[in-house]
């Protein structure tokens, strides 16, 4: 199995595990995200999830140039894209973490958000099916 294959696969994995989580522990879930995940004080896990998403970036983008994989840039700009709520955690937390809450004490907005990343995992799992 090609690397952008797998890319896709652990994406939607990921994704799609955290909404069944969510939606499976309800109140629970945000209880704990809002109070250890995402606490006042911003987590020493942030850092790392920061420099793992920039080493991943360039190796993808690396892939993209050094592999023979039509499409291949297609993961590596979602993937870089998604940089972008990396950076605002990193670099902004308490705005992110404002955000999480708005996010998940409204449940219209909660259900956007739960059905976009669906919709993202299902397109994840038929780019790794078709594309790669």
């Amino acid at each position: 199995m090609n690397y952008f294959k797998v890319l896709c696969f652990s994406w939607a994995f990921v994704a799609i595990i955290s909404r069944i989580l969510m939606i499976g522990f309800g109140d629970k879930w945000k209880t704990w995200e809002l109070s250890k995940a995402y606490s006042v004080k911003k987590p020493k896990w942030i850092d790392y999830i920061g420099v793992f998403s920039i080493i991943l970036i360039i190796y993808t983008w690396y892939r993209v140039f050094t592999d023979n994989i039509v499409y291949s840039w297609i993961i590596a700009l979602m993937i870089s894209l998604s940089f972008i709520k990396v950076i605002k955690l990193t670099f902004k937390y308490d705005e992110f973490r404002a955000f999480v809450d708005k996010v998940l004490n409204k449940s219209k907005k909660l259900l956007v958000l739960n059905l976009n990343v669906i919709i993202i995992s299902l397109i994840l799992i038929l780019m790794g099916i078709y594309l790669y």
